[in-house]
């Protein structure tokens, strides 16, 4: 009996040592196995960390945080382009953008709009009757409506995402998504996005589809947006001032490039950058539609546009040698989120809420008032039409606006009452 009783003992320890030895087999075996062709594009749920997180626009985002280094690139699928990037919507494509401008603002009345724009003949004329301007000879028609729209083109094949942790919007990454061939790329990454204390920071996504630009809200409100853009670029290149021969907008796209600095060899607004850094004797001055200036922006719109941020850290000066590329540039600005600041496309058409802060700062009412806040809220917030700089853009908005037949009465134009983001 007690033989026996032994023997039944040992056979069921056996039994549990060697049940224990197959599960430990069998899930070894699951960690090591070779991932499919999608698995090996994107880390899946199972192999990496992931936290959900809450959109912008609503709905959740699933943010993989053991993900692709800077300046990599993956192709994906359908299903990981929905669940990551929300699709990609046909009614945004480059032809449907194309269409949505020129319904807004046909190719005549922007040239009415415009008739002193750098590089016509009206332009040419003013620049043979100033002694010393100081303009490059043989200048192109840069801001033509055909470059406008050859911008918007291209644009509009790009979607971008900023990830920014709640607690602080700079801690932040940023990616590009080619819609057509649906490769997406890492293109900015803060050293601190995924430090060990940051991992548990909920995360704010932010989506833009770059197609979208004059495509979303009413036909009003997409109107106003365009108005709103014009307006602000005329400001920042704008020659002149309002006048009896035609209103300030026939000034407007006046130069494209700040004056200080054309054709000469002055190097400024280059700092230290990890991550944009400038190189040696190039200048980061103010150059296209939206002044785009510092290396860092430089770098970063370079990698939105051409998937490299050397490109235009490089040649700084490809910005005023190209207007589409100058057009793309501006674009890009506006309808680009700067955490937190909003995008001033998402203001225009009625997408952006503001938060708490933004309401304890007096930036409550959507509108053009609030774009000037996101282009140089740091220069010209609180102020009203007393001053010039607020006066000239909201007088380019009134102007076009009116051509275009919408009504904006109501809108708050200016920034009184307003303080920076």
């Amino acid at each position: 009996m007690k033989t026996n009783s032994a023997r039944k003992v040992f056979i069921y320890v056996i039994a549990i040592v060697l049940s224990i030895i197959v599960v430990l087999l069998y899930f070894r075996s699951d960690i090591v196995t070779a991932p499919s062709d999608d698995e090996a594009q994107l880390p899946s749920s199972s192999s990496s960390p992931n936290i959900v997180v809450n959109t912008e626009k609503g709905g959740n985002e699933v943010l993989h945080l053991d993900d692709l280094a800077v300046g990599e690139s993956r192709v994906l699928t359908d299903p990981q382009i929905q669940s990551m990037w929300g699709g990609i919507d046909p009614q945004y494509s480059p032809d449907n953008a194309v269409a949505a401008v020129e319904n807004a603002l046909p190719q005549i009345e922007y040239e009415q709009l415009f008739p002193k724009r750098i590089g016509t003949e009206e332009w040419q004329t003013i620049v043979d009757s100033v002694p010393g301007l100081n303009f490059k000879t043989e200048q192109a028609d840069y801001f033509s409506y055909s470059n406008l729209i050859a911008a918007i083109t291209d644009v509009a094949n790009i979607k971008y995402k900023v990830e920014y942790r709640q607690a602080n919007p700079t801690h932040s990454r940023i990616y590009r998504l080619d819609k057509e061939t649906k490769t997406e790329m890492l293109i900015y990454q803060h050293a601190n996005f995924k430090a060990s204390y940051n991992l548990t920071i909920p995360v704010i996504t932010q989506i833009e589809d770059f197609g979208s630009f004059i495509k979303e809200g009413t036909v009003t409100n997409r109107k106003r947006e365009l108005a709103a853009f014009l307006a602000n670029i005329s400001h920042e290149t704008g020659g002149g001032g309002p006048n009896p021969r035609g209103g300030v907008s026939t000034w407007g796209l006046f130069w494209n490039e700040e004056i200080a600095y054309m054709n000469t060899t002055t190097v400024n607004y280059a700092e230290s950058h990890n991550d944009f850094p400038p190189v040696a004797g190039k200048s980061y001055h103010g150059r296209g539609p939206i002044q785009l200036s510092w290396n860092y922006n430089y770098g970063l719109f370079s990698s939105i546009i051409y998937g490299t941020k050397d490109t235009l850290l490089e040649e700084p000066e490809l910005i005023v040698k190209d207007g589409k590329l100058g057009f793309m540039t501006a674009i890009l600005f506006w309808m680009t989120p700067q955490p937190p600041k909003p995008s001033a496309h998402d203001v225009m058409v009625g997408n952006w809420t503001p938060s708490e802060t933004d309401i304890t700062k007096g930036l409550t009412s959507p509108g053009f008032g609030i774009t000037i806040m996101i282009i140089n809220g740091n220069l010209e917030g609180n102020n009203d039409e007393s001053d010039r700089r607020i006066k000239r853009r909201v007088t380019h908005y009134r102007d076009i606006t009116a051509r275009m037949g919408v009504n904006i009465d109501g809108e708050k134009l200016d920034t009184a009452g307003m303080s920076p983001f």
